[in-house]
């Protein structure tokens, strides 16, 4: 069995059609998690990793986390039950566009699938998790703006390519961003990512950026933002 050990949890990686990657460590570590949320939602877990991740940094929060995947959903679970939150934490085998909870969230989050023209895996499950044919951004953002309470947040892990695309669309739905986070690998490349974050208020959005590796070696803001977490 694939067991990927944190500092405070394990994340059995084997029947989950998406693994544990860095992105989904990125949100976990870098989202910001209101200090009053005391319901969170999990879109796409996977293994969830950025569940158990939001648990830890946030010792009072119920969390809900869906996955499409059976075998992931059934994954996240066995992680939930076996981590010290297990009684916050519950996993849900459930598409989006059928999760019809009758609460709202003060945060929700999101490492959604973003290859949208690319040629689609043969490995059905595999596509599910890594194209967008069932979990769009519109989706995410459209449940976002029906679901959230009116103070909540959400945010999201992306292509840093797709945030012009994304700023329109959320825009569409009564959601701006108050929180830009760019990241790139090293110094010299550009941003391959973004973690967006939206609410329902207008503001100047918070623009920051992180450098992964410098001269082969970890940046001292990456090891501070992944301290908690990674052995």
């Amino acid at each position: 069995m694939a067991v990927f050990r944190f500092k405070q949890f394990c994340v059995s990686n084997t029947l989950s059609a998406m693994k544990v990657n860095t992105d989904g460590v990125l949100l976990g570590a870098a989202m910001t998690i209101p200090e009053d949320a005391s319901l969170m939602l999990d879109i796409g877990t996977g293994t969830g990793t950025i569940a158990l991740m939001a648990a830890q940094r946030h010792p009072e929060a119920v969390i809900h986390a869906i996955d499409i995947d059976e075998a992931s959903a059934r994954e996240a679970a066995q992680n939930f039950c076996e981590s010290p939150w297990s009684e916050r934490l519950t996993a849900f085998h459930t598409a989006l566009a059928d999760f019809n909870p009758e609460c709202r969230y003060s945060h929700i989050f999101s490492n959604p699938p973003y290859y949208d023209n690319s040629l689609t895996n043969p490995d059905e499950r595999k596509a599910e998790a890594r194209h967008s044919l069932n979990l769009s951004y519109g989706h995410i953002l459209a449940f976002a703006a029906e679901r959230l309470t009116p103070e909540g947040t959400l945010s999201m892990i992306l292509p840093a390519d797709t945030e012009k695309m994304l700023l329109r669309q959320a825009g569409g739905f009564g959601l701006f961003p108050f929180r830009l986070l760019r990241i790139r690998t090293t110094p010299r490349k550009k941003p391959s990512r973004l973690i967006a974050e939206f609410s329902f208020r207008k503001a100047v959005p918070a623009e920051e950026l992180l450098t992964i590796q410098e001269s082969g070696k970890y940046t001292q803001k990456y090891i501070s933002l992944t301290n908690d977490f990674y052995t």
